[in-house]
């Protein structure tokens, strides 16, 4: 097998909080996945890290249907996932020679302008949720194409489950569900197409599973003390201040 990659102290510090970070999102603290971004790229690069990041995720995916596949709520997961792959398959080719740091602004924006809408309905008070197809094409295709490019579709995700009102649980188990399909459905494409997943890179990886674990295990207990109305709102919270990290470090 191949070395892990040659990384400093420092460098080593940073991809095991990012790690961490992993696992706390997927646990369910949602909103921190352009930290995981940012930190990884910080190392790696930006199309590398993605390659590093990707089996990471899946292996927290994994661990996220095992602990809340009973509240995974099939129809939302039904009405994205075409639309999902969809969006893959257009990142797959568009994301190989896109500028990256056009494709954040363009992207932080997009999410910014989300967030600002979701928060219109917060503030009314509105019990109403979209139910236009659109809604959930344009989500589905937006998530699947943002995944593809920089593993930062959950920004979409969350947003599409806060405007649908879903309860914590549903919540993370349906996301769960979702990246699981969607984060396996990318494995080949990015090992075969791309080329960005590498022994050495899945050498480094398992050096990683442990700050992975350790950051599951905390989200989990994070996650159990947060009620659903306060979830929602920490959630539109983080995403919105990682959607303006990503802007300014564009």
């Amino acid at each position: 097998m191949d070395a892990p990659m040659l990384l400093s102290t420092a460098q080593w510090t940073i991809v095991m909080a990012a790690a961490f970070i992993i696992g706390l999102g997927k646990a369910g603290v949602k909103g921190l996945d352009v930290l995981t971004v940012l930190l990884m790229a910080m190392v790696f690069g930006g199309k590398t890290s993605t390659g590093i990041v990707l089996p990471l995720l899946c292996v927290a995916d994994i661990a996220a249907v095992a602990w809340y596949n009973r509240h995974a709520q099939w129809s939302h997961f039904w009405k994205l996932i075409p639309w999902m792959a969809g969006g893959i398959v257009l990142g797959l080719f568009v994301g190989k020679d896109m500028d990256e740091g056009l494709f954040r602004k363009i992207m932080a924006g997009i999410i910014i302008v989300t967030i600002l809408i979701v928060l219109g309905m917060e503030f009314r008070r509105s019990k109403d949720v979209p139910h236009h197809p659109m809604f959930s094409i344009l989500t589905g295709i937006t998530a699947g194409f943002t995944t593809m490019i920089g593993n930062l579709a959950g920004a979409f995700a969350n947003l599409y489950f806060i405007a649908m009102r879903a309860t914590k649980n549903d919540f993370i188990g349906t996301s769960a569900w979702l990246f699981l399909c969607m984060n396996l459905f990318k494995l080949p494409l990015q090992a075969f197409y791309w080329n960005n997943i590498t022994v050495s890179g899945l050498h480094t990886d398992l050096y990683l599973l442990p700050a992975l674990a350790a950051g599951f295990i905390v989200g989990l207990k994070i996650v159990d003390r947060i009620r659903d109305d306060a979830y929602r709102k920490l959630v539109l919270l983080l995403t919105l201040a990682g959607s303006v990290l990503m802007l300014l470090r564009s």
